[in-house]
This record gives C-alpha cells, sequence and structure tokens, in this order.
C-alpha cells in the first residue's frame, strides 16, 4: 500500500539501453515513469526536423521502452505508472530546438488532443507532463493551448495526472507561472528542475529555493528533484537527497523526481539514488 507521495524518474531521452526494468521500484511509493519525450516536430533522415503544429510522435528510446515494456512493468509493480514529457530542450540529437510553434490555439489544440489520445491508448499512458524549454509564440499562446490540451485530455482521460516542468530563468518562469495562474485545476505537480541551480547549493539554500517556487506555484505540489550523471557545476545527487530529507523534516515534501534514469545507468553507483530517494518518500 503506498502512502500517497510520489516519485517519479524522466526515462528514455538520452538511449542509453535503459529499461523499466533495471530501476528498482519501491512498493511503499506512488512511482511514476516519465518518458522523454513526445514532440511535435516531424523527424528526417535527410533534412531538420520541423515542428507539427501539436501532432505528437514518440521521441523517447522507443526500442528499449515498448508499450509491451511498459504493460509488463505495470504488472508487475501495481503502484507504477507511466506518464509522457512533452517538448524537452532539443529534438533528440539533432541539436534541433524542441521550440513551441503552434499555427494557431485552435489548430494545436486539436491536433495535440488527437495525437496524444492515440499515444495514451496506444502504450497505456498515465499521465502528460509539459516541459517546453523553448518558445516561439507569446505567453498568452502557450496558456490556452497548454491550459485547453491538459482540460480536454482529463475530461477524456479523468484518472490521468498532469504536470509541468519549470526551471528557474525569468523567460522561462513568465511562461509557465502564466500557465499556473489559469489553468492550475487541470494541473497535479510542478516538476520544478531544481538541478539548474549550482554546485554551492547546500541545504538552506535548496530550502530557499524551494519556498520559492512554492510562492511561485502557489498551492502547487511543488516537487524536489536533483539530477543525476554529468552535474559538473551544478547541484549534486548528494545535495539533492539530503535537501530532500530536510524539506520532509519540515513536511514540505509531497514528492520528489530525479533526472534520468539514462544517466544513472552509466553510472557506478548504478541506482543507488533511485533507491535512496524513494525510501525518503516511502518513509514519509
Amino acid at each position: 500500500m503506498t502512502n500517497g507521495y510520489v516519485f517519479r524518474e524522466y526515462i528514455g531521452a538520452q538511449f542509453t539501453g535503459v529499461q523499466f526494468s533495471d530501476v528498482p521500484v519501491n512498493a511503499g511509493v506512488s512511482f511514476h515513469f516519465i518518458l522523454a519525450f513526445a514532440i511535435d516536430y516531424l523527424a528526417s533522415q535527410s533534412s531538420p526536423p520541423t515542428p507539427t503544429n501539436g501532432v505528437f510522435s514518440p521521441f523517447w528510446d522507443t526500442d528499449n521502452l515498448s508499450a509491451a515494456a511498459m504493460s509488463a512493468t505495470k504488472a508487475a509493480h501495481p503502484n507504477l505508472s507511466i506518464m509522457v514529457a512533452l517538448g524537452g530542450d532539443t529534438v533528440q540529437n539533432t541539436g534541433v530546438n524542441a521550440t513551441f510553434a503552434p499555427s494557431s490555439v485552435d489548430s494545436w489544440v486539436a491536433n495535440a488532443v488527437s495525437s496524444l489520445s492515440v499515444m495514451i491508448n496506444q502504450y497505456g499512458l498515465d499521465g502528460v507532463d509539459v516541459d517546453y524549454e523553448h518558445f516561439g509564440a507569446d505567453v498568452d499562446t502557450f496558456v490556452e493551448c497548454i491550459g485547453r490540451l491538459l482540460t480536454q485530455l482529463k475530461a477524456i482521460f479523468p484518472n490521468i495526472a498532469t504536470s509541468i516542468a519549470p526551471f528557474e530563468r525569468p523567460e522561462i518562469q513568465e511562461y509557465y507561472q502564466a500557465l499556473w495562474s489559469k489553468y492550475s485545476n487541470v494541473i497535479d505537480y510542478v516538476n520544478f528542475q531544481f538541478y539548474g541551480y549550482g554546485a554551492n547549493t547546500n541545504v538552506d539554500y535548496y530550502v530557499k529555493f524551494y519556498n520559492d517556487q512554492q510562492a511561485n506555484y502557489p498551492g502547487a505540489k511543488v516537487l524536489a528533484s536533483f539530477k543525476t550523471g554529468d552535474v559538473t557545476g551544478l547541484l549534486s545527487p548528494e545535495q539533492g537527497i539530503s535537501a530532500a530529507m530536510e524539506l520532509q523534516r519540515q513536511d514540505k515534501l509531497p514528492g520528489l523526481f530525479i533526472f534520468s534514469a539514462d544517466s544513472s545507468k552509466l553510472e557506478s553507483y548504478g541506482f543507488e539514488y533511485e533507491t535512496r530517494a524513494q525510501v525518503i518518500i516511502a518513509n514519509h
């Protein structure tokens, strides 16, 4: 029986061959894999990727993270759900930014609802995470596109979980805070990218940054986070674990996420931090 607190991990963006079964799953938490990423771009071997105005396609490692693999890991772990993240930084390894670039609000929303509904049904997905980091449209357009998308998806799939994944840069926060202000009723979690902060982020600083984001997204379930792999100049996994323990001590920790399983697979420490993070959440 889970305690209602959530552990999430992004998976599939870096094509390191990671499989769902590689990652330890603690039965005491609500465990969410987040597939990284579905992108509304069209990939071509002969030309740069081009935007498709809301028609989303899988850009995660579908060879290792297939529909059959998803079904199997969910069957093995009743506490496990699988989401898909939208957007991300770049279109796979092309160097092309995954830019939010709708032709119009109505056409983008219609395409996005249609293509993601097919994807949710095909893969048995349990939610969506909005992770755009580059914008070719103004704030109001983003707010209406994403807000209407999440509203319509929740109407079609009442049990899906939704989240947004902002980080600390004014031009990014502007978009996501405006979205939260108008459509917080259809957003379940804020996956804030605390791992974008520097290596000098001690526990006190982390708690301050967490409190800042709680103020930026009032009423949100703001998840703590850290990343594995190359963290040169950035917050380390150990700092993330220590900060999560302090946030829990202060009764401020609805959950935690890690980016990413792909990186952890390559590290000598393996999935140590996934295990430790889930113990914190399970012992809430």
